[in-house]
């Protein structure tokens, strides 16, 4: 049968792409309403947070305490308070467990909520891509007012990540 050998070459291919794509949620887009299990071990309503918010900042990452990871996470943390001045949650999303993701947030003194989305699907209702072999988010990030997103960051800006969220909020009030 001719198909088997086009889906083994498509398989093996999706290794070497760097990441595999999904469709990431475009600005007007609803944001997710999903569950998840936090740092602490419950479970966390983003629909909750949102409802709760003026803004809700969920932003993705690879793994917990690797570098460019602790960078967006240590830029968070340290514009946490101008953050919440203006109104922002913050969730932090990766693959990680529920170990992981404590020891994390506490090794860095994060005050923020880190999501341990093992399953996927946090990740996959935001159509967040995924690195195939290891199933690693990309680093992405997405602000939400209303209930719907209002700015995405594609890339996740690393070190500047809060910078920028508040640039963008600046921008928003004009």
């Amino acid at each position: 049968m001719k198909l088997r050998p086009i889906l083994a070459l498509m398989a093996l291919s999706s290794l070497f792409t760097g990441f595999a794509r999904g469709e990431p949620l475009k600005v007007g887009d609803p944001a997710p309403a999903v569950s998840a299990t936090t740092d602490a071990g419950t479970t966390i309503s983003l629909a909750d947070v949102y409802a709760k918010n003026t803004y809700t900042l969920v932003y993705f990452y690879p793994k917990a305490d690797t570098p460019g990871c602790t960078k967006q996470g240590c830029s968070l943390r340290d514009g946490y308070e101008a953050l919440t001045k203006q109104g922002v949650a913050v969730i932090g999303v990766s693959h990680d467990d529920v170990a992981a993701q404590k020891a994390f947030k506490e090794k860095y003194n994060f005050p923020f909520t880190l999501v341990a989305d093992q399953d996927g699907a946090v990740i996959k209702a935001f159509g967040v891509p995924t690195y195939p072999t290891v199933g690693f988010a990309h680093r992405q990030a997405y602000l939400i007012k209303d209930g719907k997103i209002i700015y995405t960051d594609y890339n996740g800006t690393t070190d500047k990540q809060a910078e920028t969220i508040l640039q963008v909020l600046a921008q928003q009030k004009h």
